[in-house]
């Protein structure tokens, strides 16, 4: 048993080197070209910052959206930006993953002696994502400042939690596509609706889309447990145990597991 214990904490601090290394050498790899990284970057920031505008302009003419007011859109925005630039910085080698099976990089993959999904992982990390990251703490910020939320230690809490929620349930979406690059080889983009779609609309509180999108984003994929729920609750319009749902991103990559490890057993090689 002492040895078993003795093998895994190796096996953990082996994984978590590894992870380190890969940091360390996607980040060498775009400060090579630092004009590009930052230029990168900037755009990221804009094109965020757009999004931002066009909220500005709109409750300019309405000043409030099914109640909420223009301080609390932000928060909101803020936090689900900030989830899936997370996300997509450090689960972007799934979203590539169509690219990883093509080239037969994936066929190497499989004879390492280390965790699939963390060589997956180390594929590739966006660190221009933090523009995006950049533009949403900046709108969270401004919506905190201007905003009339009684803040306290455990709406403080909640908010990480929401952070560390959201990652996890982009991060599971983002791992659903690999999966199912297993049986047609090439992505499908259909699932950029549950991504980069999720990230657009999720600039305003899941519920003025209507009750069915609200029980689709509460039972089938989880969105509103990482932005709606617990957003009334740090608004005080909502229960307390609100601020405990954004545990649903991290039930929500069990099935995503799933799907991932049934996509590995069906896996044949590309023949690349």
């Amino acid at each position: 048993m002492f040895v078993n214990r003795h093998q895994k904490a190796a096996a953990e601090c082996g994984g978590f080197h590894l992870y380190k290394q890969y940091f360390l050498i996607q980040l060498k790899s775009a400060m090579q070209y630092k004009t590009s990284f930052f230029l990168t970057c900037i755009g990221q920031f804009l094109v965020s910052f757009n999004v931002f505008i066009g909220i500005y302009f709109m409750f300019q003419r309405f000043h409030t959206v099914k109640g909420y007011s223009y301080n609390e859109v932000l928060l909101c925005f803020g936090i689900t930006l900030m989830e899936f630039g997370l996300a997509e910085a450090f689960a972007r080698g799934f979203d590539s993953f169509a690219s990883i099976i093509g080239n037969g990089v994936f066929d190497r993959i499989m004879v390492r002696p280390r965790s699939l999904i963390l060589q997956v992982l180390g594929q590739r990390i966006e660190f221009t994502r933090i523009g995006r990251m950049l533009q949403a703490v900046i709108m969270f910020a401004y919506g905190l400042a201007a905003g009339r939320v009684d803040w306290s230690l455990s709406k403080v809490l909640v908010v990480l939690f929401m952070l560390a929620g959201g990652t996890a349930l982009f991060s599971g979406i983002f791992l659903i596509y690999a999966a199912i690059c297993f049986f047609t080889l090439e992505g499908l983009e259909f699932m950029n609706i549950l991504t980069d779609g999720a990230r657009e609309y999720g600039k305003y509180p899941v519920d003025i889309y209507g009750k069915r999108v609200l029980l689709f984003a509460t039972i089938l994929v989880p969105y509103a447990c990482i932005q709606y729920y617990p957003l009334l609750f740090l608004l005080d319009r909502g229960k307390w145990w609100y601020g405990l749902l954004p545990a649903g991103g991290f039930l929500f990559l069990l099935p995503c597991y799933v799907l991932w490890r049934i996509g590995v057993r069906h896996y044949k090689s590309t023949g690349s």
